[in-house]
């Protein structure tokens, strides 16, 4: 086992969380639960000059980097894993006020960082509206008779953000006539027709889509054809 020393290549000055409870070999002082190892022998933080120091567990990355960054003077804390047989660090010893400092930067990244997810959302909540109402477009311009409201609905369905259907996949982002088209039937055969039902009497999807296939053509050539005899 390598035993650490006052300071280590690349960490700076290094304190170790002792395992066991030792004293102070120059004031006698302890039990230490954090200890300099100086020549071999256990020192205080009081007695190395460390004792104004707060310990700042490790976990927080950005936090203990601007810590560091803030304070004249830290330490590195490690302890001792007897079964990996290593010393493995546990956090830094830092000066209060540079802990206070780091959490105030942290805080306001925080804080930009939550009013860019506001800005984000609304964003993307404006995108989603505009959307809708271009599905809703297209479902009134290729079935005109559909009545308004039931063009909204089912654009509000399809196009809701996240729900893997159709109208977010890339088709109908496109706005395409399949895809459009798709959204409209299956509003149809929920609402217009006892497709539902039919699952719940245990039919098979396939076949029930086939019994009530006559009942959705005749929906959506209703309201096809009621914009043309409104044009004519």
């Amino acid at each position: 086992m390598t035993v650490p020393t006052t300071r280590s290549r690349g960490a700076g000055l290094l304190v170790v969380q002792s395992l066991k409870r030792k004293r102070c070999s120059a004031c006698r002082g302890g039990p230490l639960s954090l200890l300099v190892l100086e020549e071999g022998a256990p020192r205080c933080l009081d007695c190395c000059d460390l004792g104004h120091l707060v310990f700042l567990p490790r976990g927080d990355t950005a936090l203990t980097r601007r810590s560091r960054e803030e304070s004249g003077l830290s330490a590195v804390v490690v302890r001792f894993n007897r079964r990996r047989s290593r010393y493995e660090r546990q956090g830094v010893l830092v000066e209060e006020a540079a802990l206070a400092r780091a959490e105030a930067r942290c805080l306001a990244d925080a804080e930009a960082r939550r009013r860019r997810r506001a800005r984000d959302a609304r964003r993307r909540a404006a995108e989603d509206v505009r959307f809708a109402e271009a599905f809703a477009g297209e479902i009134l311009r290729l079935f005109p008779g559909c009545p308004e409201e039931r063009a909204v609905k089912i654009a509000g369905h399809a196009s809701l953000r996240g729900s893997g259907r159709v109208g977010r996949s890339a088709a109908g982002r496109a706005l395409t006539e399949g895809a459009v088209t798709s959204a409209v039937v299956a509003s149809v055969r929920h609402v217009d027709t006892p497709y539902d039902q039919l699952l719940m009497n245990g039919i098979s999807r396939y076949e029930a889509r086939r019994r009530i296939m006559p009942a959705v053509t005749t929906v959506l050539r209703g309201w096809q054809e009621a914009g043309a005899d409104s044009a004519g």
